[in-house]
């Protein structure tokens, strides 16, 4: 294939080689590329091929040495699928099937929920290789009804029917609603689906407050591990309507339960005053950095959420606590918990560390961007 091959700076060969999948505009020389155009980089000794993008922050997504053509794209798909074979069983109906980075397909993810698939692009570059991957994923065995696009909350049928407008998932055996048009991310967090598990094993006969709840998926593994009571809490009012639809679906009494439509911030600062404590508290919120320059209001905004969080863990008792912030990694989160329990007269004490569920593999540093800290929450001597 004869393509223009732009010269990057050798400083960039290591980067290159290891397979990292993006450069930015101000890594690229002089050009005339326009968007969606396959172009041939050469660092030092390293080379790939990658697609250009105009508008993306990201100006180059990198698909390695492969000839970028229709064949090595749909080669791709099955492998991604090849990968989850038979992971889950009927117990487990919503997964990701293509990991964007992580199964070397840049910028593209697709979940699928029941028998629906959920695409979404993240530049316009990679409308040329869309059609591949619907190609490749009608003629899998998985048995799709149809294959959507997800955009600005809208669906567009790419292939076979649409979706209702609500389906009900099963993951690990729990009934959750999933709304493809306006659910977050494709409709549901997969990413957390370990995670939760989790939260099971350890909430039997414990008070639980799970801030930032969404539809309560997390609560919902709490109520089933035995939690004696589930505060769910979320800002907003239909998720919380859902939360309670998830409780009843799974035989569990609302009643029993709390689901309160609430700013966290604010309620937090409430429950610090009032001296309420629970013995297990959850903190998954959204990402609070969009780009590096937003890094270190993230951080800052991190250490208040947790210093409280902490606040209202009782003696002995443990805080779960996330985030999604790919600027903020692995070390530096934990360092920010072990500030915030200083902050709340607190020790913490880490039992252990996730990432994202099993779907979501990694080829590169910034894809591990989901962090999932479970710690127990000790008061400091002398802070009473």
């Amino acid at each position: 294939m004869n393509l223009p091959t732009l010269t990057l700076n050798p400083q960039l060969e290591a980067s290159i080689a290891s397979g990292h999948p993006w450069v930015y505009h101000n890594h690229l020389p002089d050009h005339d590329l326009e968007t969606g155009e396959w172009v041939r980089v050469q660092a030092g000794r390293a080379w790939s091929y990658g697609l250009f993008d105009r508008r993306s922050p990201i100006a180059l997504r990198l698909f390695g040495r492969d000839e970028p053509d229709g064949e090595m794209i749909r080669a791709r798909v099955t492998r991604a699928l090849e990968l989850r074979a038979n992971w889950f069983g009927a117990e487990t109906n919503a997964q990701r099937l293509i990991g964007g980075e992580g199964d070397f397909l840049p910028g593209v993810t697709v979940d699928r929920y029941e028998r629906y698939a959920v695409l979404q692009t993240y530049a316009d570059c990679l409308e040329v290789i869309v059609p591949d991957v619907v190609q490749a994923l009608a003629k899998s065995d998985l048995g799709l009804k149809g294959i959507v696009r997800r955009e600005d909350k809208q669906l567009e049928v790419l292939w076979g029917t649409m979706p209702p407008p609500e389906l009900t998932i099963l993951e690990n055996g729990l009934k959750i609603i999933a709304n493809l048009y306006e659910g977050q991310k494709t409709g549901l967090f997969l990413d957390h689906r370990d995670n939760r598990s989790l939260i099971e094993r350890v909430s039997s006969g414990k008070t639980v407050l799970n801030l930032f709840a969404y539809t309560g998926a997390f609560s919902l593994y709490a109520a089933r591990g035995g939690a004696t009571k589930v505060s769910s809490v979320d800002i907003a009012p239909a998720a919380m309507r859902d939360a309670e639809r998830n409780f009843a679906l799974n035989g569990f009494d609302p009643a029993a339960h709390e689901f309160i439509a609430a700013d966290c911030f604010t309620l937090l600062e409430e429950y610090v005053r009032d001296g309420k404590r629970f013995d297990l508290v959850i903190l998954d919120p959204p990402s609070l950095a969009r780009s590096k320059d937003n890094k270190y209001a993230a951080a800052r905004a991190y250490k208040k959420l947790n210093s409280l969080a902490l606040r209202c863990v009782v003696d002995g008792g443990m805080l779960a606590t996330a985030s999604c912030t790919s600027q903020i990694g692995a070390d530096a989160f934990k360092e920010i918990l072990l500030e915030s329990a200083g902050d709340a007269g607190k020790r913490v004490q880490i039992v252990q560390e996730n990432g994202q569920a099993v779907d979501h593999p990694v080829t590169f540093f910034e894809g591990r961007y989901l962090k999932f800290v479970l710690a127990r929450v000790l008061e400091q001597p002398g802070m009473r």
